[in-house]
């Protein structure tokens, strides 16, 4: 079994799809949960949602890392600058402690298989 990780980039936008399916991974979230707020992520789940994240892969973002095992999209992982997830700043939880620049990783996602 080979496994390898791979950004996600334009080129490998098919490859995200084909890992979150036709429901977007859960109900529709294309990753997207907290980038938005909560009544726009609401209004967008599922296409608006998948949509929205597309436009910022095409944009050059790199929102996470792909992994594929034996060349099969198999996984997912968020990660980008905590800045790229307003909705953690506004959770009383998850809040920032600091002003300090981290990175944040608010998903994980493995295909079923």
């Amino acid at each position: 079994m080979h496994t390898e990780f791979q950004p996600l980039t334009p080129q490998r936008w098919a490859d995200f799809e084909t890992l979150f399916g036709p429901r977007g991974a859960c109900a529709g979230c294309w990753c997207m949960f907290w980038k938005l707020t909560r009544k726009e992520f609401e209004a967008g789940k599922g296409e608006p949602n998948q949509f929205a994240q597309k436009a910022q892969v095409a944009l050059g973002n790199i929102p996470g890392l792909l992994a594929y095992v034996d060349g099969v999209p198999a996984g997912w992982i968020a990660v980008e600058p905590r800045s790229a997830y307003p909705g953690l700043a506004r959770s009383r939880v998850l809040a920032p402690l600091d002003d300090l620049p981290v990175w944040s990783v608010p998903c994980f996602f493995v295909d079923k298989d």
